[in-house]
């Protein structure tokens, strides 16, 4: 089984990024070597004549490791539109992630991969991210932004997870608004309707500051050795 989780959200712009960034941190404190791709991205600019996205590059700096940026991000696509459509002509092949994840997780204890946008967004014409987190054999973690509307988002993710056969093993409330109402009220309605564990809330930051959103989460539930079996 493979040694990582797969970093899903309620949608697009949840904080997955900054939840992945968090557990890097946290799972590096307990001395383990940490790698972490983003497979798909779309909304690229160029870089030392390179299509790179943002996200993809700050898990790259925040890796345990020094790794060329292809690595970590095989497809990259310039328009920030659906994969499905930014990458008409450059498509999402499952087989070449599946490889140059293989190739990460032999030099790490652990690989975080995070998925692009929801668990049912299109990756390529025909496959979702669902396609994408059960070609790499990896439980969940499912980032829930709180906010109008997270409490349907979060049930209807929990629901096609597990409709995927894959374990979700844990979920990271973050908050990307700085004035949400009722948030600690909506992460306790969540948390009972997940009945899986909470491993953090992450508070809304204008500047980002990791080491701080590392020490808002509790990882024991995590098992990087051997994650849960698929069912």
């Amino acid at each position: 089984m493979s040694r990582g989780f797969f970093i899903t959200g309620t949608d697009t712009g949840v904080g997955k990024t900054c939840a992945t960034i968090a557990l890097m941190h946290a799972l590096q404190r307990q001395g383990k070597t940490i790698l972490a791709m983003k497979p798909v991205a779309a909304g690229c600019l160029m870089h030392e004549g390179e299509l790179k996205n943002d996200d993809a590059l700050a898990l790259q700096f925040h890796a345990s490791l020094p790794l060329p940026y292809p690595l970590i991000n095989p497809y990259a696509y310039a328009e920030p539109i659906s994969p499905h459509i930014a990458g008409i002509h450059n498509p999402v092949q499952l087989a070449v992630v599946t490889r140059q994840f293989a190739l990460l997780k032999s030099q790490s204890d652990c690989v975080l991969v995070e998925g692009a946008g929801g668990w049912f967004s299109p990756i390529n014409s025909g496959q979702s991210n669902a396609d994408l987190a059960a070609a790499l054999a990896l439980p969940v973690i499912l980032v829930v932004a709180i906010r109008l509307g997270c409490i349907n988002h979060a049930r209807l993710s929990l629901m096609a997870i597990r409709q995927s056969g894959l374990p979700l093993v844990g979920w990271i409330a973050a908050c990307t608004e700085p004035d949400a109402a009722y948030q600690q009220d909506n992460i306790a309605f969540i948390n009972t309707c997940l009945a899986v564990p909470l491993l953090g809330f992450l508070p809304y930051l204008s500047n980002l500051d990791f080491d701080f959103l590392a020490n808002q989460l509790d990882i024991s539930a995590l098992d990087i050795s051997c994650p849960p079996s698929i069912s």
